[in-house]
């Protein structure tokens, strides 16, 4: 874990602590840096009451540390939602999914009160794209998504044996010119088969926490 990462984590617990208390749930986004903030509740998983997690991998993390892991469906609110990125834009919308767990991660931001991102200072872009448009597909519909995403202008490559966990295939979407992120994160959802994709325009983040 780089020194950067557990940085940006720091910052968002140290902000966290005077606001949470054994009765908050939070939501646990998926990746490095994030594994670097779930590794700096080990000494007091008492902290919160629990949290809702965007992945089986978060989730694992959580339960071997002693923090109790809820269904969304089961929570009446979640205050504070924690995550990375892998692009990080001024107007802080975001590109995330390169863990494939962008479907979940963007559920559970936008039913959060508060988004706080962490990440490094490598994520900071001015304009979002460099970084490949993640897109969930239901898999029958994996070819006819493609042509779609063609047609849009973008070059649409199968992320080769890779599942997420809700069972289905991700096209990683690559020469993509991003000046409107909403407009192109609806007009990808907009294609029937699309789950989901990586465009975090219409939730973008509140806070970011740099390393």
């Amino acid at each position: 874990m780089s020194d950067a990462k557990i940085r940006a984590a720091e910052k968002a617990l140290n902000y966290l602590k005077p606001k949470i208390n054994s009765k908050s749930i939070l939501g646990i986004g998926t990746g490095s840096t994030v594994n670097c903030f779930i590794e700096l509740l080990r000494p007091c998983p008492t902290l919160v009451k629990g949290a809702v997690s965007s992945s089986e991998a978060s989730t694992k993390l959580l339960k071997d540390i002693g923090i109790d892991v809820f269904n969304l469906n089961d929570v009446d609110e979640i205050e504070f939602y924690i995550d990375g990125a892998d692009e990080i834009a001024d107007d802080l919308s975001l590109m995330k999914g390169g863990g494939g767990a962008h479907t979940q991660e963007k559920i559970i931001a936008t039913a959060s009160k508060n988004f706080l991102c962490i990440a490094d200072e490598s994520k900071i872009v001015s304009k979002l794209g460099s970084f490949p448009i993640p897109v969930e597909v239901l898999s029958q519909a994996r070819s006819f998504v493609a042509r779609k995403l063609m047609a849009l202008g973008g070059i649409a490559k199968l992320r080769h044996d890779f599942i997420t966990d809700q069972g289905n295939e991700i096209l990683d979407l690559t020469g993509m010119t991003i000046d409107d992120p909403i407009s192109l994160e609806t007009k990808i959802n907009s294609i029937p088969g699309v789950v989901d994709n990586g465009i975090f325009g219409l939730r973008k983040a509140d806070q970011i926490f740099i390393g």
